[in-house]
């Protein structure tokens, strides 16, 4: 979790800057804040570890916590679901909001087909589009399969094999390619590789942010799976804390007793 919440206040500053360099600094900006990735991953883990509907929890975390005003917040259409009096059905969304927040769902369980159907039930509440769920699932994946040992060229056959996507690229060549999009079909093979050709957790956010797109997400997504395969430093949780939103704090540390 803190791996996508991380990916997200050090993206978050860039969102909107097309920037194509690894090496920004700092690190974490002092204008950012966390944006709707960290508070829907939350609203995931509280939704998995407590028995609640993924879609009350989500509507309950999206309006007690506000993203941070220097930072850019929640799409058109996930605003329209989540302010509606009433719950709303899924709005056939294949948007990256759908990997940005499903990575408790590969950290949970023990068994990968339960993962990945944890995946699907909380992304078809609002991204039911194949794509969307397709683009949760391989995150969910790769999350499953680095937490088990598994090489990264062993994450990236599987992830490849079972939902198509070309991962036989390099950062570079995703640099090269990569334009602004809100797509899973774009963002969730790009971040998956730069999860995967890293060689720690501050390299593959910085790989993520370089790519000059929709920077918060892609950080958010590469962080959730760079997080398993490296760690992260304890300073870097450390220098995160200030701009987390107190009522996280007791479902992270929930969180990490329940997968040590």
């Amino acid at each position: 979790m803190y791996g996508a919440i991380l990916g997200d206040l050090i993206g978050a500053p860039w969102e909107f800057k097309r920037m194509k360099r690894k090496d920004f600094n700092p690190l974490i900006r002092p204008d950012t804040g966390i944006t709707d990735d960290s508070i829907m991953t939350v609203a995931i883990a509280d939704s998995l570890l407590h028995e609640i509907p993924p879609a009350e929890a989500m509507r309950d975390w999206g309006r007690k916590v506000m993203p941070a005003e220097t930072v850019a917040g929640y799409g058109a259409g996930f605003i329209k679901w989540l302010a509606s009096p009433e719950l709303q059905p899924p709005y056939n969304s294949y948007g990256n909001g759908a990997a940005m927040r499903v990575s408790p769902a590969g950290w949970l369980y023990d068994d990968l087909e339960t993962s990945l159907e944890v995946a699907r039930l909380v992304t078809n509440v609002t991204h039911n589009h194949p794509e969307g769920i397709k683009g949760a699932q391989a995150t969910v994946m790769a999350i499953f399969l680095a937490r088990k040992g598994e090489t990264s060229q062993s994450i990236r056959s599987h992830v490849q094999e079972r939902f198509g996507y070309d991962l036989d690229r390099s950062v570079d060549q995703c640099r090269d390619e990569h334009v602004y999009n809100e797509t899973c079909q774009i963002c969730v093979p790009d971040s998956i590789v730069c999860a995967l050709d890293s060689n720690s957790f501050e390299d593959a956010i910085r790989s993520a942010v370089s790519l000059g797109g929709d920077a918060d997400t892609l950080g958010a997504i590469t962080g959730s799976i760079a997080e398993v395969i490296h760690g992260i430093p304890d300073d870097f949780i450390k220098n995160a804390q200030p701009y987390l939103d107190v009522s996280f704090l007791p479902i992270l540390e929930e969180f990490y007793c329940r997968v040590e």
